[in-house]
Order: C-alpha cells, then sequence, then structure tokens
C-alpha cells in the first residue's frame, strides 16, 4: 500500500512538533512544508536529517522521493507577510 500525504504529515508530527505541516503528493512522491522550532540553529542539510530521522523506516521503504521546505517560524513569518 502506498503512503498518503496524511500518513506522512501523521509520521512526521508524531516525532517533530510542528508549527505548521503541510504535505502533498502521489503516493511516491511527496512534496512538504515543515516550520519547527527545533530547526532554530541548525543548516539545512541537518534539518533534513531531522525530518528523515522522524520518517524512519518510511524514508528508507515507501517513500521514494521527498522535497522538503524546512523553516523556523520565524522565516515562515517573513515569507508569509514578505
Amino acid at each position: 500500500m502506498l503512503p498518503t500525504p496524511d500518513l506522512i504529515r501523521e509520521t512526521i508530527a508524531r516525532d517533530l512538533p510542528c508549527e505548521h505541516l503541510q504535505v502533498a503528493g502521489d503516493g511516491a512522491h511527496f512534496q512538504a512544508l515543515i516550520v519547527s522550532r527545533e530547526f532554530e540553529g541548525l543548516r539545512l542539510i541537518a534539518r533534513h536529517q531531522r525530518v528523515y530521522a522522524a520518517l524512519g523506516e518510511r524514508m528508507k521503504a515507501e517513500i521514494h522521493a521527498l522535497s522538503m521546505r524546512t523553516l523556523t517560524p520565524a522565516e515562515y513569518q517573513a515569507q508569509s507577510h514578505g
């Protein structure tokens, strides 16, 4: 069974506290917007690694492609009102 955007969203949210979390996709390829305070002070690669850790085995077995934007709440605010 292919994963759904809702399942991906729930899996991320279970392990990563998010201010905002949007996931779209078709079962194999997903796009995510993830806003979390945990990203503060982290470089892009560390933010992505944190999301991959939250997804765990699903990332290896079920998700073929995940493009993501990982923002802190302040970055998200700036982009939303910029």
